[in-house]
């Protein structure tokens, strides 16, 4: 079992790592200049992070596949997204997708 020191101390050094990232970045900022190829990259990182995050938690639970309404609900927020639907009407819509999908398959 981890003692309570161990965790105190964990959780400063991931705070204080944490912090020294956040400060790093705008002071970094005015010394180092990315080329143009290296933020294209960075933009296009952090947008197939971000996708594989939404697949990722659309398709499974946990550690079991999900069920069809999840994928379709997220899907359809996805294409109202897409399209600029306002975030409520995002919301709602992909809400009520997976809870219809679930009340008719149960």
């Amino acid at each position: 079992m981890i003692g309570t020191t161990a965790i105190l101390v964990s959780g400063a050094v991931l705070g204080l790592g944490t912090f020294g990232y956040r400060v790093a970045g705008p002071l970094l900022r005015t010394r180092f200049t990315p080329s143009p190829w290296t933020q294209e990259l960075m933009t296009t990182g952090a947008t197939v992070l971000l996708f594989a995050l939404v697949v990722t938690s659309a398709v499974a639970d946990g550690r079991e596949p999900a069920d069809l309404a999840r994928p379709a609900g997220v899907l359809v927020g996805g294409v109202l997204a897409w399209k600029r639907a306002p975030f409520v009407v995002v919301v709602l819509a992909a809400a009520g997708t997976a809870a219809l999908l679930r009340l008719l398959v149960r």
